[in-house]
């Protein structure tokens, strides 16, 4: 199967697909992407921009995850930094919603974008909630709990999946890097529901 992971991170999201399938990774910062690439060494992955490979490229995919930058939806930068600290506001980043858009119009395969839940009403209804993040997709994701990571907790942060490649290496916002991962066990029970294969990637859980 060929998937496309778009805002690949360091890949919390596809720490559990197993190496059957031919991933590709978009990540716009190269030091994120040289981390990726040693977690994930047969993957190809590619420096640029997500939206720009997207649309030259989604009809190739059987299926693609994207998760879009959220600072600028998020409840805790309006809540805590504007309102409680004085940050500047800044406008939401658009392109969350026309690569929503973009996939429901035109996308031949199985597809998620994933963001946090905003300080506003979301433009597009969600097709779920999880772990306080939003996601929209074209099938059906049952609700799942998964224990809440407490990366704001600094006593924990090495425990993270991905602490020792991200604290090696010349990513300039460690913490944020980290921050940025979605749950690698939410994104096994995404993709198996994608294709029907509840239970199938049982033995990569096992083996991680």
């Amino acid at each position: 199967m060929k998937i496309l992971n778009l805002y690949a991170g360091i890949g919390g999201n596809r720490n559990l697909w197993g190496d059957d399938h031919q991933v590709t990774a978009v990540e716009f910062c190269p030091e994120i992407a040289k981390v990726y690439q040693s977690r994930h060494p047969n993957d190809e992955v590619i420096v640029g921009d997500a939206v720009q490979y997207l649309e030259a490229n989604y009809a190739g995919f059987d299926f693609i995850w994207a998760s879009p930058p959220c600072p600028s939806h998020g409840q805790y930068r309006h809540n805590v930094g504007v309102r409680g600290k004085g940050f500047a506001p800044v406008m939401p980043d658009m392109t969350l919603y026309s690569q929503i858009i973009f996939l429901q119009h035109y996308a031949n395969g199985k597809w998620i974008v994933e963001n946090v839940v905003p300080y506003y009403e979301p433009l597009i209804k969600p097709s779920f909630e999880m772990q306080r993040h939003l996601f929209w997709s074209n099938f059906h994701v049952p609700p799942k709990e998964f224990e809440k990571s407490d990366i704001r907790n600094k006593n924990k942060i090495s425990d993270f999946d991905g602490y020792e490649e991200v604290a090696n290496s010349k990513i300039p916002n460690k913490r944020q890097a980290l921050r940025n991962c979605v749950n690698p066990l939410v994104g096994k029970h995404i993709l198996e529901n994608a294709f029907n294969k509840i239970g199938q990637l049982q033995l990569i859980e096992e083996a991680a």
